[in-house]
């Protein structure tokens, strides 16, 4: 099996990068132990990079490390789902309130783009996934706190390890849509409370679809 390349970064971010996009794509599914050597050789590394490679993981809560036996990748109980999606709706809605009370017309128009771009993937989940979490993460650095902004795009990590996706569930993606509608309707109103209020009923409804 012949090396991947790697740029010269620094080797573990790189190596943690792949194996993160693996976890991602289930590629490594959860519960899964890490297979180091097999790892090392594919990638044509030490088991050193490697090792540094699934600290950063660990401490991003993709992978549990235990002591002489290994790495695995992390799997959700329905608590840690839930954990994830009350601190999500704490920092998102906090956030979203904070940009309807500050959201210059520019930026206002940037996120109707967006919902634009939104409505126009309701027949392609992957497409409305990921321009679903380009808003959330937009408005994030709309409201600018940068520590939210990292305990949030860590928790964001973590909640891709939930085997249930909710937009999977029939009817999902349209009550997203018109979720994410009410929480644009308020922005334009520059009203905090209710936008506040609509970004925590959509991680409310997003939770029920995921469990």
């Amino acid at each position: 099996m012949s090396a991947i390349s790697l740029t010269p970064k620094a080797l573990y971010e790189q190596v943690a990068e792949q194996l993160r996009q693996r976890i991602f794509r289930r590629e490594l599914e959860p519960g899964s132990w890490i297979d180091e050597l097999k790892i090392a050789e594919e990638f044509g590394i030490s088991r050193t990079p490697l090792r540094e490679a699934l600290k950063v993981l660990a401490a991003e809560g993709l992978v549990t490390m235990k002591v002489r036996r290994g790495a695995y990748v992390t799997e959700m109980s329905d608590k840690d789902l839930r954990d994830v999606y009350h601190l999500l709706s704490l920092l998102e809605s906090d956030a979203a309130g904070a940009v309807a009370a500050q959201a210059t017309p520019e930026q206002l128009r940037e996120l109707e783009q967006l919902h634009a771009e939104l409505a126009k993937s309701v027949h392609d989940r992957d497409r409305f996934f990921a321009i679903n979490e380009r808003i959330h993460m937009r408005m994030l650095e709309m409201a600018d706190n940068r520590w939210r902004s990292q305990m949030v795009a860590d928790l964001r990590k973590v909640m891709k390890l939930n085997r249930h996706n909710s937009l999977l569930k029939q009817g999902r993606i349209e009550d997203s849509l018109a979720e994410h509608d009410a929480v644009l309707s308020a922005l334009r109103a520059h009203d905090p409370q209710a936008t506040i209020q609509a970004m925590r009923a959509h991680f409310a409804h997003g939770l029920e679809a995921a469990g």
